[in-house]
């Protein structure tokens, strides 16, 4: 099987040398950490582009804006509510928590409030795709880095993880069939989408493959 191929069956995620020995780490080693910080401030910076191009949010946020219409509570108090009730399902797949998952609620929701203001706001529509694009991309680098920094995952791709675990499917399959599933119930519930909503659904899933691959083949250099 040629190399392109194999970025995209990746089933599992790949140990490093500077990967913790288990999530439940409160004791990681600093380089850990801030390789961890930095995935977690770049995945936030992808969301944020792909917000800004506004042509169409991501599948989680229009679950959060279906329920916002259906609930009255806002997308942010949403977001935080889904995400515990992510954390939830964690609990039959077996899934272990650790200082990564409570920095990513943190650090991304912090990167995005912060950064919005001063990203690209693209009126051309080939620059939306284009800017929606490199923001899925960066999403799935930044997710490589912090799932191989192993001090737990965040809520939804802990679920990614928990559910390829059971399914023994390949990650990127795993990510698009919860992509699809979370867009088409937040639609239902009045949630918007757009271009850029199923760019980043089909798009996420070999994002991240690639970003695993690269991320693992850059360490072992």
């Amino acid at each position: 099987m040629n190399v392109d191929m194999k970025i995209f069956l990746i089933k599992s995620v790949p140990k490093t040398q500077w990967s913790s020995d288990k999530p439940l780490n409160f004791s990681p080693k600093p380089l850990t950490v801030l390789i961890l910080c930095i995935g977690l401030g770049l995945f936030g910076l992808g969301e944020s582009l792909i917000i800004t191009a506004s042509a169409g949010m991501s599948p989680w946020t229009v679950l959060a804006e279906g329920l916002s219409l259906t609930t009255g509570l806002t997308i942010g108090a949403l977001t935080f509510l889904i995400s515990l009730g992510v954390l939830l399902l964690w609990i039959p797949l077996k899934q272990h928590a650790g200082i990564g998952t409570i920095l990513n609620v943190i650090i991304i929701a912090a990167v995005i409030e912060w950064s919005l203001p001063y990203l690209p706001h693209p009126d051309d529509y080939v620059m939306k795709i284009v800017q929606i694009i490199c923001g899925t991309l960066i999403v799935g680098v930044a997710s490589g880095i912090y799932l191989i920094a192993n001090l737990g995952p965040g809520p939804r791709d802990g679920l990614m993880t928990g559910c390829q675990r059971i399914t023994k499917l390949p990650i990127a399959w795993v990510r698009i069939f919860l992509e699809i599933t979370v867009i088409s119930i937040g639609w239902s519930l009045g949630g918007t989408i757009g271009i850029g909503t199923i760019i980043f659904a089909f798009g996420i899933g070999p994002a991240v493959s690639v970003g695993l691959y690269s991320i693992a083949s850059i360490s072992k250099k």
